[in-house]
């Protein structure tokens, strides 16, 4: 008899994946938005916030109130011609030292809440390099007034003190300037982002034009200021997304 030769049994299919002989198919109808069975859930890009703080709800009132402390007080100082040295010339200066302490936080603040783009972290550097210029006036003020018996005496003193090579430019003539400029770039770049309202920047531009037509204007301008910063300081004490900042 002839024999039969064997026949080698079939391999196993190999799991590739695919569906399983004899399972009924998937349905090609799927839900707008459903997952999808076996498949990763997309993760939400993150967006760089700013977190909530209550600290600034308090500055971005108290900075224009101590800015109109300090109009006031130097109002009431001048009433017997004069102004400095004495109480109202120092406690004055005091309270505009306190808005400045005030101010270099809120411009970073702000900065953030600009985007924190190249823009706004050059307007919050200018600002607090002008805080600073300021800060440092108002110190030199506090101690001419210290060191003088009445204000005739005065007057030498702030002469020896401009004399100084670079102070007068940094110090009284120009520095104090970038505070006020980088203040209102601030301001307009939260405008155009949508973040403050657009008669915002044209009552920050009054605030800082009425020194300039007289500093007896100076609590003019700081109402003007605190009537712009009174929305920002609910928005600033919140947590925003910057997640549509300028370039």
């Amino acid at each position: 008899m002839r024999s039969r030769t064997p026949i080698p049994a079939a391999p196993a299919p190999v799991a590739t994946g695919g569906p399983v002989p004899g399972a009924p198919a998937p349905s090609v109808h799927a839900v707008p938005g459903a997952p999808v069975p076996g498949a990763h859930a997309p993760v939400a890009p993150t967006v760089p916030g700013v977190p909530a703080s209550p600290f600034f709800r308090v500055a971005f009132v108290a900075a224009p109130l101590f800015v109109l402390a300090y109009g006031v007080i130097r109002l009431l100082d001048g009433l017997d011609g004069s102004r400095g040295p004495g109480l109202a010339w120092t406690s004055g200066h005091l309270a505009f030292i306190a808005a400045l302490a005030l101010f270099v936080p809120i411009y970073w603040r702000m900065r953030r809440l600009a985007g924190g783009n190249a823009l706004a972290t050059t307007s919050a550097v200018a600002g607090t390099a002008g805080a600073l210029a300021l800060l440092a006036q108002f110190a030199i003020d506090i101690a001419v007034g210290f060191m003088s018996a009445d204000h005739a005496a005065m007057s030498p003193l702030f002469e020896q003190v401009k004399a100084v090579p670079g102070v007068s430019l940094a110090v009284y003539d120009g520095g104090p300037f970038l505070f006020y400029l980088g203040q209102l770039a601030l301001v307009v770049q939260l405008a155009v982002l949508g973040r403050v309202k657009v008669w915002t920047p044209p009552l920050v531009l009054l605030d800082l034009a009425f020194p300039l037509v007289s500093k007896d204007f100076i609590p003019l301008g700081a109402i003007c200021l605190l009537v712009s910063f009174l929305p920002l300081a609910g928005q600033a004490a919140r947590p925003v997304r910057a997640a549509h900042a300028l370039p």
